[in-house]
């Protein structure tokens, strides 16, 4: 088949995050396109530290987010589909009781185990919310420039010292000992040769967020009350209440931060051409800054930020974000989360984002959505032809260095885990749980699942992007949708209570072994390896070169090197022909082929093709 090229060959010989040239403002950072990323949601990864549990008073929102008394901490190793007292005297449905959960993961927790990180082949770390706020997912801030006090180690000391402060004025801020235990993170992360970026939802607050507080008590008075979307305000004169405002999708727990500007229809899932109040948007300016460059050292800063809903923010504000990080720290990485235009049929455009005065990259779930299609057994089953159509209009539409520095997402803390995504026949992300469909199968995917991903696996680290990991992904853990993506990691020195495996299906009771799988661990440390060893697959070009019915091949290529990867998806075996005959080693197998033209691939299989002198 005629060879497609799309992108031009770019070799660095320099170590993996060496800046060999400065970052032009326009383009991302070239440790970007070297980066394998692995998503931390602190509160579900490890409990490094007891004595800073999260109690009652700090997981309560009064009138929309009350636990009852007898609350109490959840054991890391339960049993998911477990309840505890509390949680069956609540009488409510499971996704909802779920929510006052807390397993007491935090940032000493991260800290221990960046050894594992290191071992695994982690180089970069995407940290979900850590700033201060009372509910498990951390999107709605009770203040952005502080860490969770229950991710530090002296919770009562660091509220104090936030009681402190004057919010809005960056002068009063101090370090809280959460806050301090974060830089040391970021500090070990360094010294890893690991960047590290934040995750931050400039569109809304929660309502403990300080500045919405005071327009709650003061009303038209309050020196904040033009930052929010409100509606209108309550007229002390009247016995009802008329306060009223705008929340995200309708959620009245996380206002929305006023949007100003506006030359562009709001519609969400489209770009808009708009900015936010400016009194928020300086405090945002601050807060970035705080983190980017600590007491004025950029060095001991953060290396960007993964930006929540940033569809819903116009690109006005994206625009100055991006002159403000970039002027702190001009190597700083920004991707937006740019995922669905009209749920669940069409994904967003990337383009209008990625042009080089906004984001660096999005979060590519566009490429996972049509590979899903083709290697694992849904309801929707794509043809290689179909995959190759789906990419090659991804790549054709961006230009080469945003391509390569795109985050490759395959599953998060917003979508399913890959086995169970791979177990289930649904269309992507629709009835992704066994809330919206009793028939969705929770329990421990089956065999066939396992090697689909695995083959997948091969594709995530060897096309054109930096491949994501969701934490606990290499553990071979498994999970609907949110709330089930969420579960604590099963570590290796945990002993798991049995899971149950029909929890919304009629029948009886079945159970699944839960324990980390060194098997699954081993495949993802020798991808991250071949991956991390072999430049091309990085910051080469590729040419799609095979796409016939299930058979499926690319060439990754530069100056110096050539690695073809084939995929064998058919019921019997393929014959697959080289571009370039010579001589190839097989990555994944280590085996050496000589003088060869073409090759066989037993059904399901696939091949990492080198090749040599």
């Amino acid at each position: 088949m005629k060879k497609i090229f799309f992108l031009c060959s770019i070799f660095f010989s320099s170590s993996v995050f060496s800046q060999t040239i400065s970052t032009p403002f326009n383009k991302p950072p070239e440790w970007s396109k070297n980066a394998i990323w692995y998503q931390i949601f602190v509160e579900r990864f490890y409990n490094g530290d007891k004595t800073n549990d999260p109690t009652l008073a700090n997981i309560t929102v009064p009138t929309q987010m009350e636990p009852p008394a007898n609350w109490s901490i959840t054991p890391w190793t339960q049993n998911w589909f477990g309840q505890q007292q509390w949680e069956k005297k609540l009488n409510r449905p499971f996704n909802e009781t779920i929510q006052f959960r807390r397993y007491g993961g935090d940032l000493q927790g991260v800290i221990n185990k960046l050894d594992y990180l290191q071992q695994l082949g982690i180089n970069a770390l995407f940290i979900n919310p850590i700033n201060d706020a009372p509910s498990l997912h951390k999107y709605d801030a009770r203040s952005y420039h502080h860490v969770d006090v229950n991710f530090g180690p002296d919770p009562e000391g660091d509220n104090r010292i936030i009681a402190a402060e004057d919010p809005a004025d960056a002068a009063t801020w101090k370090w809280t000992a959460a806050d301090r235990l974060f830089l040391q993170l970021v500090a070990e992360a360094h010294r890893r040769k690991m960047k590290i970026i934040i995750d931050y939802s400039w569109n809304h607050t929660g309502i403990l967020f300080w500045a919405w507080r005071d327009i709650v008590k003061n009303q038209q008075q309050s020196k904040y009350k033009d930052w929010y979307e409100i509606t209108s305000f309550d007229d002390p004169s009247t016995p009802q209440n008329e306060f009223a405002y705008k929340g995200w999708l309708g959620n009245n727990t996380l206002p929305e931060i006023k949007k100003v500007d506006i030359t562009t229809e709001r519609i969400v899932g489209n770009p808009y051409e708009g900015n936010i109040n400016e009194g928020a948007k300086q405090h945002q300016f601050a807060v970035a800054k705080r983190w980017l460059a600590p007491d004025g050292n950029a060095a001991n800063g953060i290396d960007g930020f993964r930006l929540d809903v940033a569809d819903q923010v116009g690109l006005g504000f994206w625009r100055d974000f991006r002159k403000e990080v970039r002027s702190i720290k001009p190597d700083a990485y920004l991707v937006g989360e740019i995922w669905w235009q009209q749920w669940p049929d069409k994904l967003m455009d990337p383009v209008p984002y990625t042009k080089g005065d906004v984001f660096d990259a999005v979060m590519f779930y566009q490429a996972y959505r049509p590979a899903r299609y083709f290697f694992a057994n849904t309801n929707i089953s794509y043809s290689a032809e179909q995959l190759k159509d789906s990419l090659e209009a991804l790549w054709r539409s961006l230009d080469p260095d945003h391509l390569q520095a795109m985050m490759n997402v395959s599953s998060s803390h917003d979508a399913p885990r890959l086995l169970s995504d791979f177990y289930n026949p649904n269309q992507y992300k629709f009835k992704a749980t066994p809330n919206d469909d009793p028939a969705y199968k929770t329990g421990r995917p089956d065999a066939d699942s396992y090697n689909r991903l695995r083959l997948y696996l091969v594709h995530l680290f060897t096309t054109t992007g930096a491949p994501q990991v969701w934490n606990g992904e290499e553990m071979g853990m498994w999970g609907a949708d949110d709330p089930h993506c969420r579960k604590p990691l099963m570590w290796k020195e945990f002993a798991f209570e049995d899971e149950t495996r029909k929890n919304y299906q009629p029948g009886k009771k079945e159970y699944d072994k839960v324990a980390f799988n060194q098997q699954q661990f081993n495949w993802y440390k020798k991808l991250i390896h071949i991956r991390k060893n072999n430049p091309v697959l990085a910051t080469g070009a590729i040419a799609i070169v095979t796409a016939s019915a299930k058979q499926f091949g690319y060439t990754r290529y530069n100056d110096k090197e050539r690695i073809v990867v084939y995929f064998n998806l058919e019921k019997t075996k393929g014959d697959f022909k080289l571009d370039t005959p010579g001589n190839y080693t097989d990555l994944l197998s280590s085996k050496k082929y000589s003088r060869i033209q073409s090759i066989s691939l037993a059904p399901m299989t696939a091949v990492i093709l080198k090749k040599t002198k």
